[in-house]
């Protein structure tokens, strides 16, 4: 059974008189320590899909089930208290309160779980280890880098041990070098923590470091394999199967 499995799911929207179906009858299958790339055109409805896969927006018709919880049932109130125990999210653009520092910016999610104070330290204390910021738990965004301000965003969306992390773009407004240690630190906490991460991006090399490549075409995905036994390249095996 996948941890994430989504079925004939639909999402359309009104612009003025034309009515855009990013989404249309999609189904796909996401499994317990998947890496999961997602790459399209802008407008294609990737953010769209992210969305609805964490709860935040409801599709018009279709189904996705986590770990056996049919999240397009639930109520509001029930929504914010799953997604708050199950889902991370991480941001393009960070979106750290500056306000607080980089240990109380990790340790918001889990302010309203059932979780002791020395809980939430161990916590938090552990995902900073994970992304390697334990010497600036006590930093302000202002103090930080772009590279660390996106590390503290990273380790937000995993401190609540979450089943499934998912990123909009989390390279998008970095530099080369930046981009590409946070593409490895991605890379390892899927594979060393076992984390399932479905990532959306525009970055053919970020896209890359995933098990999974998924392309958004024409409101349907296709799964894009680098290589295949018959050497057929990725976009001839795209096209093969929109074919099918």
């Amino acid at each position: 059974m996948a941890l994430v499995e989504i079925r004939n799911l639909s999402k359309s929207f009104s612009k003025g008189d034309e009515v855009i179906s990013p989404l249309v009858d999609v189904d796909l299958d996401i499994h317990q320590g998947d890496f999961v790339s997602l790459m399209g055109p802008s407008g294609t409805g990737k953010s769209t899909l992210l969305n609805l896969i964490s709860g935040i927006d409801q599709p018009e018709q279709g189904t996705i089930v986590v770990d056996g919880v049919e999240v397009t049932k639930l109520s509001r109130s029930k929504l914010a208290d799953w997604r708050a125990a199950n889902l991370g999210y991480i941001f393009q653009t960070h979106n750290l309160i500056p306000v607080l520092t980089a240990y109380e910016n990790v340790e918001l999610p889990i302010l309203l779980l059932p979780l002791t104070a020395g809980e939430r330290r161990r916590r938090v204390e552990i995902a900073l280890e994970a992304v390697g910021l334990s010497d600036r738990a006590d930093h302000y965004p202002w103090q930080m880098s772009g590279g660390q301000e996106q590390r503290v965003g990273i380790a937000r969306a995993i401190v609540a041990h979450p089943k499934v992390v998912v990123a909009d773009e989390p390279t998008g407004s970095l530099d080369t070098k930046t981009s590409d240690q946070i593409q490895v630190l991605l890379k390892r906490l899927n594979q060393e923590l076992d984390i399932t991460l479905v990532m959306v991006t525009h970055d053919s090399e970020a896209a890359a470091i995933a098990s999974r490549q998924m392309i958004l075409d024409n409101g349907k995905i296709i799964e894009s394999i680098a290589e295949h036994a018959n050497g057929a390249s990725s976009e001839q095996h795209a096209q093969m199967v929109r074919g099918k």
